[in-house]
């Protein structure tokens, strides 16, 4: 048996957020043991861009105790299943106000792979168009702001711009030549 079998799943809390269930597990070696895994659905992640300036959104982050700066991203409300291109258009008008004639799909990232079966999707949208922000009750004390090229790379550098996935999209942002 080559990987972690699951044995039995029980669900032990639930919200409009997120379900948190314990797994019985028989690892590879036969012995059993339990697994938690915090199940939410797929996210997407927007980076906008005018060809010279991305905008990122700053927010409290309650689990950190800190405001903190990121790309746009979340998930659609209730835990239903968005295709990720339909998010991207919806979070980044909601959390920006901007609009995009173009999503280009940069990559798949996985949130914390150990704790959590979250997905996201990162996007580039450009083509961008100015608008009103949409935002959730939660994103009351949301901001956005312009920044360079040079800026964020230099609030990666220096821990400003910390988010796991924010960094990982600049990532991928790289690969893709841009």
């Amino acid at each position: 048996m080559p990987f972690i079998e699951r044995v039995a799943s029980r669900e032990i809390y639930r919200n409009q957020w997120l379900s948190l269930r314990e797994d019985d597990v028989r690892r590879p070696d036969g012995s059993l043991g339990i697994y938690s895994v915090v199940d939410k659905p797929t996210y997407a992640l927007v980076m906008p861009y005018d060809g010279q300036r991305f905008q990122l959104v700053e927010q409290y982050r309650y689990p950190l105790g800190a405001r903190r700066w990121e790309f746009p991203q979340g998930t659609a409300p209730g835990l239903a299943d968005v295709e990720p291109s339909a998010l991207a258009e919806r979070e980044l008008r909601e959390e920006t106000g901007l609009r995009a004639t173009s999503f280009e799909a940069l990559g798949v990232l996985d949130v914390a792979a150990g704790m959590t079966s979250q997905r996201g999707w990162a996007f580039l949208a450009t083509g961008i168009i100015e608008g009103e922000t949409d935002r959730e009750h939660e994103e009351q004390d949301m901001r956005s702001e312009w920044f360079s090229r040079a800026d964020v790379e230099q609030m990666i550098r220096s821990g400003v711009l910390a988010d796991a996935q924010s960094v990982a999209a600049y990532g991928l942002f790289l690969l893709h030549g841009h």
